[in-house]
């Protein structure tokens, strides 16, 4: 009798039936695109600000060294410290490898342009060089660490003896994408002409082994630039990892902060230390943790619309069954009974608005992923439950107050339609 009285139930109101489904299902959509694109967000959108550069940068370990005697700071000149270029391939194996979507090496030259006394920084670096560490094969240098930086002409290969000259070095110089330039006697062709925006539009970039040749030091580098995914910044992330013990500093080395990906760089790469670039860094957390906020805020807001619905529908279903109610008072049936028959009606319809919600969800995962990221936003199916549940949740918390008021109903007034 009881799933008779379920059955008829939706038999006979599948118009109300449909609107509380509908709304169950468009919230649960939301939650499921949302909850979908959180599990996701914070890899993509790293990996799209990783287009704005470098986030960690290391340094020979000597610059870390403050020699201070009677107030004078006796640091030894930062030109002299360098790091070696046959260890850049270690990067690529330690543990957080394949968060490091690019490095390039750095290595400034003061050089005098032209034979005019016009002294500038010729600044070697790999522009796409193919490297390898074991039997791993990769390309990386500022073309990947910043694919942001626009070359009017094209880029030199890194085993040439060709240029870029910047922007606004070309224009006092009168320099064009093609023509060439003497740096300290020695004439270069120009393959383009770059525009950043920052320092390097006043520089001459080029390949590293020819600012090697030019200071006289093969092999070495000042400093590399490494961009890396991370995870954004918390509490934990900032302990000392000298202070943990062995099981949180396990967890801690296999979690994908920039301070753990720095610490690993400094064990790849000897005598070296890593900082954060604090700015880029900062701006990644605040932007992912903006993004999220919105993503929670907007969840809330569909579910809450989700409950509204489904109680007005509720409201309406029982106010109509009102005389249905009080036959079943008058027959003997509890407040137990009534309310587990309302209850197991809202159990039901939250099972099948959410099973609709999980599949209308995950399509719009995908395409907003396809629009935003231009990459597909998989929902993986151990969320099905999650999602079953939460449509639960929010259903029975939108059909509470009007089963209790069913339970409620006088059975005299019901039957005569005045309850």
């Amino acid at each position: 009798m009881f799933v008779r009285l379920v059955y008829e139930s939706f038999r006979r109101q599948k118009r109300r039936k449909l609107l509380a489904g509908a709304a169950i299902a468009f919230g649960v959509s939301v939650a499921t695109a949302m909850i979908g694109v959180a599990t996701d967000v914070g890899d993509k959108i790293n990996r799209e600000l990783r287009s704005y550069g470098a986030n960690l940068v290391v340094n020979p370990q000597e610059d870390t060294l403050d020699v201070e005697i009677a107030g004078v700071n006796l640091k030894p000149p930062s030109d002299g410290a360098y790091l070696s270029e046959t260890d850049l391939p270690k990067i690529k194996g330690m543990f957080w490898r394949n968060n490091v979507v690019g490095f390039a090496p750095v290595l400034p030259v003061n050089v005098v342009v032209n034979d005019v006394k016009t002294e500038t920084t010729l600044v070697g670096t790999y522009f796409s060089k193919p490297l390898h560490f074991g039997t791993e094969n990769f390309v990386t240098g500022v073309r990947a660490t910043y694919p942001w930086w626009r070359v009017e002409g094209s880029w030199p290969n890194d085993d040439s003896r060709d240029v870029l000259v910047g922007e606004r070095l070309a224009a006092s110089l009168g320099q064009k994408s093609g023509g060439k330039v003497t740096v300290d006697g020695q004439p270069f062709r120009v393959t383009g002409i770059l525009s950043t925006g920052g320092p390097e539009d006043n520089e001459i970039i080029a390949p590293l082994g020819l600012a090697q040749q030019i200071l006289g030091k093969p092999g070495v580098v000042r400093r590399v630039y490494v961009s890396a995914v991370t995870k954004p910044e918390d509490a934990f992330a900032r302990r000392d990892p000298k202070t943990l013990s062995p099981e949180m500093y396990d967890r801690w080395y296999c979690s994908p902060y920039a301070q753990s990906i720095a610490y690993q760089l400094q064990e790849a790469i000897p005598h070296s230390h890593t900082e954060q670039i604090r700015q880029v860094a900062q701006t990644e957390g605040t932007v992912l943790s903006r993004i999220e906020g919105l993503m929670l805020l907007v969840t809330l807001a569909s579910l809450f619309a989700s409950a509204l619905a489904v109680s007005a529908a509720m409201a309406t279903t029982i106010f109509e069954r009102r005389r249905e109610v009080g036959l079943m008072k008058a027959l003997g049936a509890g407040g137990v009974s009534i309310a587990s028959l309302f209850f197991a009606e809202s159990a039901l319809l939250a099972l099948l608005g959410g099973a609709a919600g999980f599949a209308g969800g995950s399509l719009l995962a995908y395409q907003a992923g396809r629009w935003i990221f231009d990459s597909p936003i998989t929902i993986q199916p151990v969320l099905f439950p999650l999602v079953l549940c939460i449509a639960i949740i929010v259903t029975f918390a939108g059909s509470v107050a009007a089963i209790r008021r069913a339970v409620k109903f006088d059975p005299v007034y019901a039957l005569r339609g005045e309850a």
